[in-house]
This record gives structure tokens, C-alpha cells and sequence, in this order.
């Protein structure tokens, strides 16, 4: 069942369950508000006819009662000479009876005219209490009040006052099949219009539930569901819905960005291992000719260096794969002179002719590893050897919350095209076949840099240098 369906049902049941209540409410009040009416002036009429009674003495009344039989009953106009009983009309049913309970005066003076009472209102009238009851007279439902008339401290009539209940009944009738017909038209409308309310209210998540199918199907994550309403749940859901597609894409396209690189990087690697394998194997098959002696050591010199080769470039790859992944990395308060001054001190240790000038501040300190600190700042050195042949410049200041780290040289610089890729992997640039190296230096560091929570970018201009800034937070 869907939510539209049970969103629909409910505010039906809300609606009969309320209109119900409201019905029944009505037919109650109605039902005791006529029924209290209808015994209000039934005991005004019988008020009429007691004191009439009171003031009735027949002349042959008493003569009559001491009969072993009750006399049969008499005319209204022949029991009483009172106004009340000459003027009385069948419309009131208003019957005479002795204390037994025996009809002795009716409108027409038959005894077929006795009203129906049960020996239980005949005990309670003998013991002066009025008593209402309801029976069938001429096929008719009808209310009787039984009501007693004391005089001289003794029963000398019962009062019995009938109405017809027919004229109330069919009213009340009527009254239930008005609420009834007009609550169930009224509840078909209503679950037409909640129908249309809640397809109206749930269409933005109609649309929710389209566009994920879609991009599902697709793999779209650039779809948004476009909502146009108030900012309510069903806002709030799509607006959720798009953020968390935002973040789909996102995550969609760094993993599709590292699957190209890792297929470039494998590419790559193949490509660096292929060169020195292949002189490895060429080499090896030179010797199995058995050479001169001359040339057998020219050999091996070759094979050591490409040995030498692959071992760097193996190093190269693990120090790049657990700066990837996060691990080895401590995080512990590092004092950065120390170390930078050591680090230029083995680089002028390769290269003594080249002028290396240092400016570190003493209190400069960050959060992070030594070993990784250590091995961008020789990363960096060795690159500004490679690539100049002038006087090299090192500095470390404190800047406000930051700490910053200048390598300068002064030799032809990087071309605006190559300076776009001199952080990816294995890129080298044109000067590839004259300067060794793998291309994997600049993005260690990089990667290293960024783990301590750094970050790195290099400025060169053709001509004047190149000018690699690192920045980190200070501690």
C-alpha cells in the first residue's frame, strides 16, 4: 500500500470517526430533547385532567364501585360535567381508570379503548408514584404516563395520558438518514480531495524516487531534483537528496580520477622498469658470449647502475605508496632549524663548488614527522641542483599562525605548460632525456607535505628561477 493510499485512508477515518461522533451527538440531543418536550406537556395535560378529576363526583360512582364487577366505562361528557373532559378531543388519549387498574371513562365509552399497563406500573400507581411506560395501542407505539389522583388520602383514579411516538420516530429516522447519507457523501469527497492533496503534497518525492532510479541507471550524478516549495519536510528531504548527491559526485569523480591515475601510474611504472630491465636482459645475454675481459667489466659497471636504477625507483615507489596511504607518518612537535640545516649540510656534501645560502629562524616549530620533513627538504635541494647551476637560497620564517619555507635557484625556469603537470607522477617535461630521475620527486613531496597538513606550490619564471613555497601551521 503505498503512502498516498494510507495517507488517503487516514484522513478519511479522521473524518467519518469525527463525523460519527458529531452524528450521534446530534441524534441524541434531538432524541431526549423531543422525548423531554413530549413529557413535559403530557404532564401539563394530566395536570388539566387531575384537577378536573378532584372536583368529579358522580352520582352513581360509588354505587357502581361495590359491584362484584367493575361497571363498563363511560363517555367523557357522561363521566364529568367538567370543561376539561367536554372539551377534551381523541388527539390527547386521556383514559380514566379506577385503583384496580379497570378503564372507567374514554372518549367513546368502550372497553376497547384501554391503554395498555403493566402490573409493575399498576403496583408503582398503587403506591402513588407515576410511572411511564411505552406500548402498542391500535398498532401504534405510543408513550403513556400513568399518573395517580389522591383524595382523601386514598386512590380514587388513575390518570393515563398517551401520545404517539410515530410522528418522533419517523423524525428521528429522517435525522439519521440525513447524517447518515450526507457523512458518507461527505467522506467520498473528502477521500477524493485527500487523494489529489496527497498525490499534489508527495509529488516532490515522486520526483526524488524518479531521479534516483535515473541516475542509477545512468550514473548521472550531475541530476538534481528540482524542488519549488516551502521549506518543510518534504524541502528539507530534497534539499538532503541533492547535497547527498553533491557528495555522490564528489566521491564519483575522485574515484574515477584515481582509477585513470593508478592506470597511468601503472603504465607509467612499467614504462620506468621497462629501460632498465631491457639493458639488464641485453647485458646479461653480452656475457653469456663470453667477452673480453675489458669489456666484461664495462659490463657489469652497466648492470650495477641499472641495479642501482631499479633499487631507487622500487625506494621511490614504497615511499610514495605509504605517503598515499597515510602510514609512518608521527605527528609530535618538530623544531624545523635543525633539520633544514642538516639537510643542506649533506647537499653541499654533492655538490661543493655550488653556494647554498640558509636563513632559518630558531623558533620556528610545526606538527609533524622528521624523517618526511627531512626528505622534502632533499627532494627540493636535490631538484634546484639538477636544474641550475647558480647560487641556491633556503629560508624558514614565522608568518603570523604559519610557518613558511622558501628554495630558490636561479637557474632557466619552468615553461607555464610544463609548471600545470610538475607535480604528477613520472612527468618529467622536455629536459627528460638530459636530466636523470623519474619524474616522482615533486609529487613525494607534495604527498609528504600534505600529510603533515601543508601545502606546496612552486613559482618559476623563464629565465630568473624557480621559487618552491611550503607552508604549515604552527605550533
Amino acid at each position: 500500500m503505498s503512502i498516498r493510499l494510507r495517507l488517503t485512508l487516514l484522513y478519511s477515518a479522521i473524518l467519518a470517526l469525527t463525523l460519527i461522533i458529531f452524528g450521534v451527538a446530534l441524534y441524541s440531543i434531538q432524541s431526549q430533547g423531543t422525548l423531554r418536550l413530549l413529557k413535559l406537556d403530557m404532564v401539563e395535560n394530566s395536570q388539566r385532567m387531575v384537577e378536573a378529576l378532584l372536583r368529579t363526583d358522580p352520582i352513581d360512582f360509588q354505587k357502581d364501585l361495590n359491584r362484584y364487577a367493575p361497571p363498563p366505562p363511560k363517555k367523557f361528557n357522561e363521566f364529568s360535567g367538567e370543561q376539561a373532559f367536554q372539551d377534551l378531543r381523541e388527539r390527547e388519549i386521556v383514559r380514566v381508570l379506577d385503583a384496580n387498574g379497570n378503564l372507567i371513562a374514554s372518549p367513546a365509552g368502550r372497553e376497547e379503548d384501554a391503554l395498555p399497563l403493566s402490573d409493575k406500573g399498576l403496583a408503582a400507581l398503587q403506591a402513588k408514584q407515576e410511572r411511564w411506560e411505552e406500548g402498542l395501542f391500535l398498532e401504534k407505539e405510543m408513550l403513556i404516563y400513568n399518573r395517580p389522583v389522591v383524595k382523601g388520602g386514598e386512590i380514587a383514579y388513575i390518570v393515563q395520558i398517551a401520545h404517539p411516538l410515530t410522528e418522533r420516530n419517523r423524525t428521528l429516522a429522517s435525522l439519521a438518514t440525513t447524517l447518515g447519507g450526507a457523512g458518507i457523501i461527505t467522506i467520498l469527497i473528502a477521500f477524493g480531495v485527500g487523494w489529489v492533496l496527497s498525490g499534489i503534497t508527495l509529488r516532490p518525492i515522486q520526483r526524488i524516487t524518479k531521479t534516483a532510479q535515473t541516475i542509477g541507471h545512468e550514473r548521472d550524478f550531475a541530476r538534481r531534483v528540482n524542488y519549488i516549495g516551502p521549506q518543510d519536510e518534504i524541502g528539507r528531504l530534497a534539499n538532503t537528496f541533492n547535497q547527498m548527491l553533491s557528495r555522490l559526485q564528489d566521491a564519483y569523480q575522485k574515484v574515477e580520477h584515481s582509477l585513470e591515475m593508478q592506470r597511468n601510474f601503472v603504465a607509467d611504472v612499467s614504462h620506468e622498469l621497462r629501460t632498465p630491465l631491457t639493458t639488464l636482459r641485453g647485458n646479461l645475454g653480452l656475457l653469456r658470449r663470453k667477452p673480453a675481459a675489458e669489456m666484461q667489466d664495462d659490463i657489469l659497471l652497466d648492470m650495477v647502475d641499472e641495479s642501482d636504477r631499479l633499487i631507487r625507483l622500487v625506494n621511490n615507489l614504497l615511499l610514495l605508496a605509504r605517503a598515499d596511504a597515510g602510514r609512518s607518518l608521527a605527528k609530535e612537535t618538530l623544531n624545523l632549524s635543525p633539520v633544514i640545516e642538516e639537510s643542506v649540510r649533506q647537499v653541499r656534501q654533492l655538490d661543493g663548488g655550488r653556494s647554498i645560502q640558509l636563513s632559518v629562524a630558531d623558533n620556528c616549530s610545526i606538527l609533524g614527522d622528521r624523517d618526511a620533513f627531512k626528505q622534502v627538504m632533499l627532494i627540493l635541494l636535490d631538484n634546484a641542483l639538477k636544474h641550475s647551476k647558480g647560487e641556491i637560497n633556503v629560508s624558514a620564517a614565522c608568518a603570523g599562525a604559519h610557518v613558511q619555507i622558501r628554495v630558490q635557484d636561479h637557474g632557466e625556469g619552468i615553461p607555464t605548460e610544463t609548471l600545470t603537470h610538475i607535480f604528477d607522477r613520472f612527468y618529467r617535461g622536455e629536459e627528460s632525456t638530459i636530466t636523470p630521475g623519474f619524474g616522482l620527486g615533486l609529487p613525494i613531496a607534495k604527498t609528504l607535505v600534505e600529510s603533515m597538513e601543508g601545502e606546496i606550490e612552486i613559482e618559476s619564471e623563464i629565465g630568473s628561477g624557480s621559487v618552491v613555497n611550503i607552508s604549515f601551521i604552527r605550533q
